[in-house]
């Protein structure tokens, strides 16, 4: 048996946590740089807010139905969520982390033991007990069923407790009929377009229909989401691999016409890419190098490109991956364009120290052991405190959050202070 359990309205959880003026009121969270609306309460879902509602056009709305706004927390969220994972590997040793609100859980033979209804009940107390976060439950014979069961626990609440389980033919045959076909696991708006156009609106619809045609019009992964909801297990938890290429990219807080800026950036952009390549213990032999306009301001000139530069020898250091980058982004820059975003993405990987020398050019065997100095010295220090010339020594990457939570779990300065009086 799968679970997959799923924290509520998880950003504002969050910040109801440590806030419980906000408990029963609307609360929408906004994007990077305050742009638009990425998370909402149950209540802010019934007063009228849309997903991805750009927060400028809303303001007014906001006012008049009271609605919280607050910027997006990544720094409390990932600790809330690390949280909750901790929490929920204490049932089971087998869990992938689907995303920052999500998991699957195994319960490989479980059901001869446990009382698997009970066990829902216990995880959903002792995580919401340990950490504030309102959880449910869906369990079932494979990973796509336990979707469905989780979407019925959360939608019947007063029915399920927050936790259902789908442990028979019945149940499922039930579930798939209430479940309308679009909103099925991996089940986009094409295929949705596609099922629609032949008839099939439900999941029970899908389930029902011809073998041939799914495996034919989507494929494999068609194939085995469609053997899934008949309640035969094709998909098994993913193990935790290496990223194949890894990106850090921004919008600017505001338009840049500056090459020094930019590059300042970019340059910022490339050494925290090979902090996380030294971290999987890896080098990279291409670099990415992206700059792009503002789309939405239609009034100016518009203008995105993009430079694939192929590395003369392998590496992550710091110092030869910002020449590179610097390189990249000399290609592609324009006098004249005003930039809102940019990026860099290193890619094509090998393993650290297993390298080809090549006859001509190679990295510079010092880097190494600067580079292992550094990252000791910043772990340590809690931030970057060692950084290249070529960026900003007074500036971190700071994004518009002008609605900011205080980091009540990872700041000592934003932690809840609580005054005693004798009496």
């Amino acid at each position: 048996m799968f679970a997959l359990v799923d924290c509520n309205n998880f950003y504002a959880s969050c910040e109801r946590v440590f806030q419980p003026k906000l408990r029963n009121q609307p609360i929408a969270v906004l994007s990077n740089n305050d742009g638009c609306v990425i998370s909402r309460s149950n209540e802010a879902k019934k007063a009228g807010v849309p997903m991805g509602a750009p927060a400028y056009k809303f303001q007014d709305f906001f006012e008049k139905n009271k609605i919280h706004v607050v910027s997006s927390n990544y720094a409390l969220y990932g600790d809330m969520s690390n949280r909750v994972m901790n929490l929920l590997s204490e049932f089971t040793p087998e869990i992938e982390i689907y995303s920052i609100d999500e998991a699957f859980l195994k319960f490989e033979g479980f059901e001869k033991h446990f009382d698997l209804q009970e066990y829902g009940n216990q995880i959903r107390y002792k995580v919401t007990k340990g950490t504030g976060i309102p959880i449910s439950v869906g369990i079932a014979p494979t990973k796509a069923l336990s979707k469905v069961a989780n979407k019925i626990a959360k939608k019947f609440p007063e029915k399920t407790g927050n936790v259902y389980i789908i442990d028979n033919d019945e149940k499922r045959i039930k579930a798939l009929n209430w479940l309308p076909i679009e909103d099925v696991w991996g089940i986009g708006y094409g295929h949705t377009k596609r099922l629609k156009a032949q008839g099939i609106t439900t999941a029970l619809d899908f389930i029902n229909y011809e073998e041939k045609w799914v495996q034919k019009n989507m494929g494999i992964v068609g194939l085995r989401l469609y053997k899934e909801l008949q309640g035969i297990s094709c998909l098994d938890l993913e193990e935790v691999t290496d990223k194949k290429n890894i990106a850090t990219t921004r919008s600017f807080e505001t338009n840049y016409k500056d090459y020094e800026l930019i590059k300042e950036r970019i340059v910022t952009f490339t050494v925290s890419c090979a902090e996380k390549l030294r971290k999987q213990k890896a080098c990279c032999n291409a670099i990415v190098v992206f700059l792009k306009t503002n789309r939405h301001r239609k009034e100016l000139d518009q203008y995105y490109s993009n430079y694939v530069l192929q590395l003369p020898f392998p590496t992550n250091s710091n110092i030869e991956l910002a020449k590179f980058a610097t390189e990249a982004l000399n290609k592609i820059f324009k006098e004249g364009f005003e930039y809102k975003k940019a990026g860099v993405i290193v890619t094509d990987f090998s393993p650290e120290g297993t390298q080809q020398l090549n006859l001509f050019q190679n990295s510079n065997p010092k880097h190494k052991k600067l580079m292992e100095t550094v990252d000791s010295i910043n772990r340590k220090m809690g931030t970057i405190k060692i950084k290249l010339a070529t960026q900003d020594l007074k500036r971190t990457w700071k994004m518009k959050q002008e609605k900011l939570s205080p980091k009540y779990s990872t700041k000592i300065a934003d932690a809840i202070k609580v005054k005693a009086w004798d009496v």
